[in-house]
């Protein structure tokens, strides 16, 4: 019943179950990591290596009409037109001096004609006028020196021509005295105008007036222009005894 084993037997028996312990661990390992593994890698799905959206391209639009032809005409071509600035004063002093250039149209502004009329002006109307304008009128008269009236600063020019008055006979035989104050206007050539009674006497009235208006003054001038002016004027009638 009892076996000899030596001591080399007895080793190689005891390394025996563990190798076959770890392959069966191994296994099994294998068999509950690896295969759930598999099984799942296999039901995924599958990821494309690239993806690319596309469109339809767009058609062409057809390309646009020809230009129409220019048009034919037999007409003769109209003369070569300046500008309007053409004989504006140049900015810079030209290095040489040319010879005028033939009488060219110049290109017509608004309300002209084209090519000018002989003896028109720029600007004009066209076709002229059928009269000629109207003259201008005359210049307005100058005005009226004012009147000045003596006194003051300014004093009286002087008495050129004096006439006495002629004493009434029927004052003198009812022996009417007293004195009478006239305001007379001169003109600017020193002759007097008009006359005014400031302070009246019967009778003698007349008399006085009729005296002053043949008097003359010499003219009154201020500022270098001959001047109106108005000054009052009196005049003492008396009787003399005998």
């Amino acid at each position: 019943m009892f076996d000899v084993f030596d001591g080399k037997s007895r080793q190689s028996m005891a390394a025996t179950p563990v190798v076959i312990s770890i392959t069966g661990h191994v296994v099994l390992a294998l068999a509950v990591v690896v295969i759930p593994i598999l099984y799942a890698t296999d039901s995924m799905p599958q990821v494309p290596s690239m993806m690319a959206f596309t469109a339809e391209m767009p058609a062409t639009p057809p390309p646009p009409p020809p230009p129409p032809p220019p048009p034919t005409t037999t007409a003769a071509e109209p003369p070569k037109m300046l500008p309007a600035d053409a004989f504006a004063a140049p900015v810079e002093a030209p290095s040489q001096i040319l010879p005028e250039p033939p009488d060219l149209p110049v290109a017509p502004r608004d309300g002209g004609v084209e090519g000018g009329v002989v003896g028109g002006v720029q600007g004009g109307i066209v076709g002229g006028l059928m009269a000629a304008p109207p003259p201008p009128p005359p210049p307005p008269p100058p005005p009226a020196p004012k009147l000045v009236r003596i006194g003051g600063n300014i004093q009286a020019p002087q008495l050129v021509k004096r006439v006495e008055p002629t004493y009434p006979e029927l004052a003198l035989v009812a022996k009417v005295t007293g004195l009478v104050i006239l305001e007379a206007s001169v003109g600017a050539d020193g002759t007097v105008q008009e006359v005014r009674v400031l302070r009246s006497v019967k009778f003698l009235d007349q008399a006085a007036v009729d005296a002053v208006k043949q008097w003359r003054y010499a003219p009154l001038v201020l500022n270098g222009t001959a001047t109106p002016f108005v000054l009052s004027v009196t005049l003492n009638f008396s009787v003399k005894e005998g």
